[in-house]
């Protein structure tokens, strides 16, 4: 995991949020993952694992309790001020709620203008022109929609409105936070293979989360899963869902429905119980206390991420031969 030139690199990344009474959420603890340049990075877990946690700490929205992000080179977590605003220019993010993350009372055009505005990019004729041009690789006919507010569109269009809005400064990191969980199954193919002709026509580098792991495997080139904060398993995709190895990412694939009304239905491997608090984890592996294979090890101490294989990386005392998950 440590490449020689990662293009994102997330180090120790720890995002914790105080309670009364000195208590603490522990929202992501340890999370590291280094991404290649032009690289789609996949973040997948169960609702409450720290995914958009880990995202927005990574734009700094807010700021990790610990921790370092560096992007190309640069640290984002020393960063402040207009030092911070100017470096913004080159990561942008696409929220879960695509009509909520929209303004009501703007139009189209002041909408994907606002990050030229604040930018100071241009005079208003060429800002003019660059929304409207980006309105149309987003797929809108900029004619219609530059005047027009968002309750005027679908939640697909508003979608694409929001795409374009976060890519019309051409920004190099693209971080997607369950970008398509809102939308239709039909608009959610249409969203991601725009995300993906995007990829390749203007050379970003994604960080995709989401915890539907269809989605996930669609537009990866590698995954990484959490678990209560924590990084469980990161390899490329296929070998995340062909041979994984920790017990939590075998359990997330097999509650995965096959699209066969014949299949028998899988045996979901998991201890019964609720999802430990992440105000009072669990000690030593957080996923012990659901997990068939714990052990009295697993209690003791926190699994530390190791290579398991070629590129693969897993934090588990009892990890799975990689045999599959029908094994």
């Amino acid at each position: 995991m440590n490449d020689l030139t990662p293009f994102l690199a997330i180090d120790n990344l720890t995002v914790e949020y105080p309670l009364a009474g000195g208590r603490k959420v522990h929202a992501v603890t340890d999370f590291t993952a280094h991404v290649r340049r032009g690289e789609t990075l996949g973040l997948v877990g169960e609702s409450g694992c720290g995914k958009s946690s880990a995202a927005r700490a990574v734009m700094q929205l807010p700021r990790p309790t610990g921790g370092q992000v560096t992007l190309d080179g640069q640290a984002l977590t020393g960063l402040r001020g207009q030092a911070l605003q100017k470096a913004r220019r080159r990561f942008q993010m696409i929220f879960q709620d695509p009509i909520a993350s929209l303004n009501p009372r703007m139009t189209v055009r002041e909408i994907v203008s606002a990050p030229l505005d604040i930018a100071g990019i241009g005079t208003r004729a060429e800002r003019d022109e660059r929304v409207a041009a980006m309105l149309e690789k987003v797929g809108l006919n900029a004619d219609q929609a530059m005047e027009r507010r968002p309750h005027e569109f679908s939640g697909g269009q508003c979608q694409r409105i929001s795409i374009a809005r976060a890519l019309v400064l051409e920004p190099d990191l693209l971080v997607c936070d369950e970008a398509v969980s809102a939308l239709d199954v039909s608009v959610q193919a249409q969203v991601l293979n725009l995300l993906e002709t995007l990829k390749r026509d203007l050379g970003l580098t994604m960080l995709f989360i989401s915890h539907d792991l269809a989605v996930v495997k669609h537009v990866s080139d590698r995954v990484a899963v959490m678990y209560l904060g924590r990084l469980c398993e990161l390899a490329d995709a296929e070998t995340i869902y062909t041979a994984p190895r920790h017990p939590y990412t075998r359990t997330l694939l097999s509650a995965v429905p096959e699209p066969d009304p014949d299949a028998p239905p899988r045996a979901v491997s998991m201890v019964p119980g609720e999802l430990p608090s992440p105000v009072n984890p669990p000690s030593g592996c957080p996923f012990r206390t659901r997990c068939p294979r714990a052990s009295d090890t697993c209690a003791a101490t926190m699994p530390p991420l190791e290579e398991m294989a070629p590129g693969q990386f897993v934090a588990c005392h009892h990890p799975h031969d990689g045999a599959g998950i029908s094994a």
